[in-house]
């Protein structure tokens, strides 16, 4: 994964002396699976909500409103004389705008028994939407009785200011401290300066007035005529003043610039219509969760990672996410590469894991990441963004054609590449290892970062430093990429070299990595060069980069697509056959949405459309059965049972991005999707359609200035393609 690992216990450590017992854990006490929330997020701004719209504070509680890395309100809770609302229905609007909890009173009594109100006369709706780091809310609410109506409506407020860190689960020694609160008659002012000295507050304004107002809630008495509606305005402001009154005008001043934001940023995206309606949904969501986590940078739009705990910068997850996207919007690459380039390490630190070339692994804004609490102030603990790097790169180039950006990341470019030779190559052996440069940082530093999820077959933890298999594929991926970056160059020299390096690497992979026995590249190369005899979906990566030979891909398609391996939702990170095989663990077992995609679009690449389309298949019947039709992080890796859907891993972060643009990289990869911009091409490669479709339709695909929108359905035994509109020069090429 992106981030450090779920587990709340750590005992070994696969590179170097023994670990901590705990690093940075999230603690499996509240199941995100189980509440169900609600999300919204602009910017450096998120939240989640439960399905009513309020936040419970609590132990293990994730909800509430949370601005670069801190938690602003923690506690949020409405009441109807005295009890809470029951739900009638919780909504995102379909591009994530806003929340819509529609709510009604339940049976009231006064304190002698009697009945004052009878359940579902009044109805609470509760319109809200984050901003500019601030969160607005309409709450309406009318009476449907035919008489009047007295209700009391109190909105109950608090602010932790804890640290996401601490939410996750970290147990500080030491917190800084609150202040007082400051109220008045219409708005209240939370504050806490931390150990850092800095001054953090909440300010939470009201209109009309409170009849009350203290440190902790605001108490609205309504009275209400038959079928009248009454509206409360709410605004709560990270570090900064909320507005004096906030009003249905600024409500939907603020409402319609959020809306056009997300319009204008999603409609850069190519659109997808099928003949499957619930896959229609399940692409809209993944667009419009896309774009909601995209966050404009200086140098473009970048995805964050997921929601609650990976919602800030990470180099892995974007590059994934970039790729994934490339075909339907190369701007999030653009944006990504110029990001990334922008904070490359430029010098050692052995406190972020930083050296000259390498690429960020995570960015955090909070508390404990200034104090060094946390390594992640600006963390460079990831094996393969740097590879992912220049990968990304060359396939930016292959899509777009844009020379210019590539000239003006190419001073990165190479920085990276002389980083994967001087310092990732760390015994000189032409493979890149990891092992952590600081005892705090991040034991495991590929992307199954769980402290035991490397390991030999008999599930002895694999001590470092560790070559995983699929940093070598990325590794060889780079050299490919830069070897196409500098053909386009007109530098053929340096091409010939890095595709000499790229052939290299791959005779040494297979000679080192390929294991007859177990039938598949082995997961990893521990600190002594033995293998770890594992069977895994790591080899899937092999597949996604071409590093593998022809002649293996049967062997490892079929390891892959095995019973033990593929349990009918997608393929596990490792098989049931394995030493430590827990189909409910992070990486020894669960099916995540990514690794899935990148493994059918590795499949696809050596000829096996019908495999990828499986995957396919497995991750939208799971998606069928997920709230939202979101996929998310990862699920449980239980075998596909006949009219179930799958088992949900307690704390997977959803949306999370690579997750979203899943579906929309296995479509891609079904259809044998490519692009020449220099010869202005589309090409449908072999095109395949899983069993769920049997038409798609694909607008706005774009190379430069020109357009096309292209049908691809099923006829009979055969995939046909019809060119419905162009727009420029553009051409639509078919192969069978």
């Amino acid at each position: 994964m992106s981030a450090a690992s779920l587990d709340s216990k750590r005992s070994g450590a696969s590179a170097g002396p023994a670990a901590p017992v705990a690093q940075f854990f999230i603690p499996a006490a509240a199941s995100l699976q189980e509440r169900r929330p609600r999300t919204l997020k602009h910017g450096d701004t998120f939240a989640v909500f439960d399905h009513n719209g309020d936040a419970l504070s609590g132990p293990g509680s994730p909800e509430g409103l949370f601005h670069r890395d801190t938690r602003y309100l923690s506690h949020l809770y409405l009441t109807i004389n005295g009890k809470r609302p029951m739900l009638l229905s919780s909504t995102l609007r379909d591009d994530n705008a806003t929340l819509t909890c529609d709510l009604t009173n339940p049976d009231l009594f006064d304190e002698k028994g009697k009945l004052i109100l009878g359940h579902d006369l009044i109805h609470l709706r509760r319109s809200r939407f984050l901003w500019n780091g601030r969160c607005y809310e309409r709450l309406a609410i009318r009476n449907y009785d035919d008489r009047r109506q007295h209700v009391r409506i109190e909105i109950a407020f608090g602010a932790d200011f804890a640290d996401l860190f601490e939410v996750r689960g970290t147990v500080r020694a030491k917190r800084g401290r609150a202040l007082p609160s400051m109220v008045e008659q219409g708005s209240a002012v939370l504050s806490y300066i931390g150990l850092d000295e800095q001054k953090r507050l909440t300010s939470l304004s009201f209109n009309p007035w409170p009849d009350e107002i203290r440190n902790d809630a605001a108490i609205f008495d309504l009275r209400l005529e038959p079928h009248e509606t009454r509206s409360l305005f709410i605004e709560i402001a990270c570090d900064q003043t909320a507005a004096d009154r906030p009003s249905h005008r600024s409500f939907f001043l603020a409402l319609r610039d959020a809306r056009r934001a997300l319009r204008a940023s999603s409609s850069r995206a190519a659109s997808i219509v099928t003949s499957n309606e619930i896959f229609n949904e399940v692409a809209r969501r993944s667009i419009s969760d896309l774009y909601m986590l995209m966050t404009d940078k200086p140098e473009g739009p970048y995805p964050y990672a997921g929601i609650p705990w990976f919602s800030t910068v990470f180099g892995r997850d974007a590059l994934i996410t970039a790729l994934e996207t490339l075909w339907l919007d190369p701007q999030i690459t653009r944006g990504v590469l110029g990001h990334l380039a922008a904070n490359q390490a430029t010098e050692g630190d052995p406190a972020s894991d930083a050296e000259p070339g390498k690429i960020l692994h995570e960015v955090r804004y909070g508390e404990m990441a200034e104090l060094g609490e946390v390594p992640f102030r600006r963390y460079y603990g990831s094996i393969d963004s740097t590879p992912l790097f220049v990968m990304l790169a060359g396939e930016y180039l292959k899509r777009t054609g844009d020379l210019a950006t590539i000239q003006r990341l190419l001073p990165n470019v190479e920085a990276a590449l002389t980083w994967i030779d001087e310092y990732g190559d760390r015994d000189g052996d032409g493979f890149v290892e990891y092992g952590r440069l600081t005892e705090e940082g991040l034991i495991n530093q590929a992307w199954k970062d769980s402290h035991d999820s490397v390991f030999h077959a008999d599930g002895t933890l694999a001590r470092g430093p560790i070559a995983v298999a699929e940093v070598q594929a990325y590794v060889y991926g780079a050299w490919g990429a830069a070897a196409e970056i500098f053909r386009q160059l007109g530098r053929p020299e340096r091409a010939v070299k890095f595709l000499a390096r790229a052939e290299g690497l791959r005779r040494a992979f297979d000679a080192a990595f390929f294991d007859e026995e177990i039938g598949t590249y082995v997961l990893a190369l521990d600190g002594e060069k033995r293998p770890c005899r594992v069977r895994s979906s790591n080899a899937g990566h092999a597949l996604f980069t071409g590093i593998a030979y022809p002649e293996r891909a049967a062997q490892v398609a079929r390891t892959l697509m095995s019973a033990s391996s593929f349990c009918g939702w997608g393929i596990r990170t490792v098989p049931s056959t394995e030493a430590r095989y827990n189909p409910m663990s992070y990486h020894n077992g669960s099916i995540w949405p990514h690794d899935n995609a990148l493994t059918a679009s590795g499949l696809a690449r050596y000829g096996y459309r019908a495999e990828a389309a499986r995957i396919f298949e497995g991750l939208f019947a799971a998606s069928t059965y997920i709230d939202l039709r979101r996929l998310p992080e990862l699920f449980c890796g239980l075998p596909r049972q006949r009219a179930q859907g799958p088992t949900f891993y307690p704390v997977a972060c959803s949306p999370q991005a690579w997750s979203a643009a899943a579906p929309l990289f296995l479509l891609q990869s079904c259809l044998g999707l490519d692009f020449d911009p220099n010869a202005l091409h589309v090409s449908f490669n072999e095109p395949q359609l899983p069993s769920f479709l049997d038409e798609v339709t694909l607008r706005r695909l774009q190379i430069g200035k020109s357009t096309a929108d292209v049908t691809v359905r099923r006829s009979g035994p055969h995939v046909v393609v019809d060119v419905v509109d162009r727009r420029g020069d553009i051409r639509v090429l078919t192969t069978a």
